[in-house]
């Protein structure tokens, strides 16, 4: 069972699914998923790991077993130091893909987790999820177990989306590429369930969140990110030089050489990653169109690691490719740089001290940026910046007073700012010297944390006076080590007097032993004649033959379990079953109330000759379940749905053994729940279709009926002890 009491300090859990993320030596601008967002998790998790109120910090990531990329993704559990490990999850098979396409393996990302939390055997004081794919996964986890939830978006996906309107990309492109329905559905429950949403400007909080429905403004923070000061500072003569420093810095003017015809101009400096965005053909053009600017300094671009264009991804390709077109088209030989790969552990620092040396300039000329880390570490680099005038750039330059403003979709005006600090010394001096000199105010990892820290505190205040959990269910399934599951009609109901004195005993074991039901009917009908029969509520409901599974909110409320439809929705085509059904004059299509999203149902008249009906569906690549109860109903299933399987499933996800899984049934929809390593009970009111389980290993046939016949092989399995 979970214990949060922890006298050693806080269990924090930073979840960051997407993107390649180690403890060292990030591969930072590899591609669009690895950027600003990778960095300042690891980064705020070293800082929090290094605070004696901090017992333990936990980065969940993805588990990445790719060729093409570092084995050290393959490390399931990774010590960074005594307080700190990254936690390597698997979703969505072992290759190594970009965000937009993991929306669909999300759920599975959830089960691992909640695995992982119970095999842990400790819930964490609080989860804090960065983008909208750990915010998806962070929500779920919250409504399970009621732990506290701060999220960080690093981007918003209705920004996104606007963006890529405004740059005439048809909206069908736009969700072919990006998922951004399923991304901005996403942050909408986030936002809506969230504890406290963190942000680095106010601007993100009025412009940005201000589009979607759920943005109360008593959840958002303020904490803007921080820059490693031991990692981003000036040039210093008695610190550098020492040989691997000078190593570096010689690899960097090795690499411009290759490029510069003349090495002693100020150099125009970008760092990002390879997206549209981030407007770098905008600043190429800028510099294109400007023949002066040129004649006064160099362009270096460093927009992420690529070895062979053809190769990359969509995205990057393009915006590479346009970056190349550019050079050519302006011809920019000699005096603009696209080195194709850079060491962000090591090379940038000394990449910002080399332009600062230089009397260059940093430039930022994204279209929208959400904060901008490569302005703070450019000042604390003392190189000054020029930056677009929209989101995080406007609180940075107005609080460190080290650059220049503009609109970015003009590129003249690009030039002109640049032009405006080069050109003049004592500007320069002056916006480099206020860069260095305010950052620490500002932007250093120790204020950055303190803030942090004060926000937990005071949520963890309020949620110590105010519990919330969403699915009541979830704390309990937390702490059990075994689980009975029951078919309803003819199993628990039946007989008044044995139905009394099982749901007593069921309520009386409620603390130790999970319960639920595994039902032919939907779930209101099950909640109604369980009700009608004054019998306890389970923890738990698989109805619809085990189409659906519903966790118990409160004494008369169940949710949705969207983990077991996103499992079983592989390849479902019911559509196209009930055409194909029409065919058969022996079947008639059920109620409408009856009939479900994952289950067709019919009642069935006479003979029904299933094998062929199998061999007609394999003949139309339809992949089914077919259950036949008391030979007159027939229900039709996605091919991963069934009791059995829903209770297999709910086994895997609360990491609790088969054989410490009582089930018992008494007609043919329960055969696949009965059979295999589970403990089967079957009653002695059982139909004719359960004969044939008769001598199989684990299934008990009672000598009484319903639940007194439950009750009975409770007692044979000696399944709880006291009884």
């Amino acid at each position: 069972m979970p214990d949060n009491n922890n006298p050693k300090g806080l269990y924090i859990q930073l979840y960051n699914i997407h993107g390649l993320i180690r403890g060292s030596d990030l591969e930072l601008g590899r591609d669009a998923d690895t950027g600003g967002q990778t960095k300042y998790v690891l980064e705020l998790a070293k800082s929090l790991s290094q605070r004696d109120e901090i017992g333990e910090v936990e980065i969940i990531t993805r588990y990445i077993n790719d060729k093409e990329v570092s084995p050290d993704y393959s490390q399931r559990e990774e010590l960074v130091n005594d307080k700190l490990k990254i936690i390597r999850i698997g979703c969505g098979g072992g290759k190594y893909i970009r965000k937009e396409k993991l929306w669909n393996h999300l759920e599975e990302f959830v089960d691992k987790s909640i695995k992982y939390i119970k095999v842990k055997g400790r819930l964490p004081d609080i989860i804090h999820s960065h983008y909208a794919d750990a915010g998806y996964v962070c929500t779920k986890l919250s409504k399970f177990f009621g732990i506290p939830f701060v999220h960080t978006g690093h981007s918003l996906g209705k920004n996104k989306l606007n963006n890529l309107l405004a740059q005439g990309i048809k909206p069908e492109e736009i969700e072919k590429r990006y998922k951004i329905s399923k991304r901005i559905d996403a942050e909408e429950e986030t936002i809506f369930c969230a504890d406290r949403i963190i942000t680095s400007t106010y601007q993100e909080i009025e412009k940005q969140y201000g589009l979607y429905k759920n943005s109360a403004k008593e959840k958002f923070v303020v904490i803007p990110p921080s820059v490693d000061l031991d990692r981003f500072h000036p040039f210093n003569f008695t610190r550098e030089w020492d040989e691997e420093s000078q190593q570096i810095r010689t690899s960097i003017r090795d690499e411009f050489y290759k490029f510069f015809t003349n090495m002693y101009k100020p150099i125009i400096l970008s760092v990002c990653r390879p997206e549209k965005r981030k407007n770098i053909t905008g600043l190429i053009q800028a510099y294109g169109e400007d023949e002066e600017l040129q004649s006064r300094a160099n362009l270096a671009i460093f927009a992420g690691i690529r070895k062979d264009i053809q190769q990359m991804p969509d995205i990057e390709r393009e915006v590479l490719t346009d970056i190349l077109l550019l050079l050519d088209k302006y011809n920019l030989y000699g005096k603009m740089a696209v080195p194709k790969r850079h060491d962000f552990e090591h090379e940038v620092p000394e990449l910002y001290r080399i332009a600062a040396e230089s009397r260059g300039v940093f430039v930022n000329s994204a279209y929208n940026e959400p904060f901008g880390l490569t302005l703070i570490e450019a000042a604390a680099s003392g190189l000054p910046v020029v930056a677009t005038d929209d989101g995080g750039p406007r609180d940075i330059i107005g609080n460190l007073d080290n650059g220049a403003l503009v609109n970015v979709t003009q590129p003249a005006d690009i030039a002109k700012a640049i032009k405006s600090i080069i050109e003049n010394e004592k500007q320069w001096i002056h916006f480099s010297n206020s860069g260095m000199d305010k950052i620490n105010q500002y932007y250093s990892w120790d204020a950055h944390t303190d803030s942090y820290l004060e926000t937990l505190k005071k949520l963890l205040g309020e949620r110590h006076q105010n519990p919330k959990i969403f699915i009541s269910a979830g704390p309990k399934l937390l702490k059990y080590k075994r689980l009975m599951i029951f078919d309803i009609d003819d199993t628990l109901l039946g007989d008044k007097d044995s139905e009394k004195m099982f749901s007593n005993f069921l309520a009386s074991r409620s603390d130790d032993v999970g319960y639920g039901v595994a039902t032919g009917r939907t779930i209101d009908s099950a909640i109604e004649v369980l009700k009608e029969h004054n019998f306890l509520l389970p923890d738990f409901i698989i109805s619809s033959v085990g189409s659906e599974i519903y966790y118990r909110n409160s004494e008369e409320e169940y949710v949705f379990a969207t983990g077991w439809e996103a499992h079983t929705s592989h390849k479902w085509k019911r559509d196209k079953i009930v055409e194909i059904m029409k065919r058969f004059d022996n079947l008639e299509y059920q109620e409408s109330e009856t009939q479900r999203k994952h289950k067709a149902s019919y009642y069935v008249q006479g003979e029904l000759d299933l094998d062929a009906l199998k061999i007609l569906f394999n003949e139309n690549k339809i992949r089914a379940n077919l259950i036949l109860s008391h030979k007159q109903y027939l229900d039709i299933l996605p091919m991963r749905a069934s009791k059995g399987r829903a209770i297999r499933y709910l086994a895997y996800r609360w990491n609790i053994p088969h054989e410490s899984i009582l089930v018992a049934g008494d007609s043919g929809n329960d055969e696949d729940m009965l059979t295999g390593e589970l403990l089967g009970v079957v009653v002695a009111n059982h139909s004719d279709e359960l004969a044939k389980l008769k001598g199989r290993r684990r299934i008990y046939f009672s000598r009484q009926s319903y639940a007194a016949g439950v009750m009975e092989g409770v007692r044979y399995y000696n399944f709880i002890e006291e009884v």
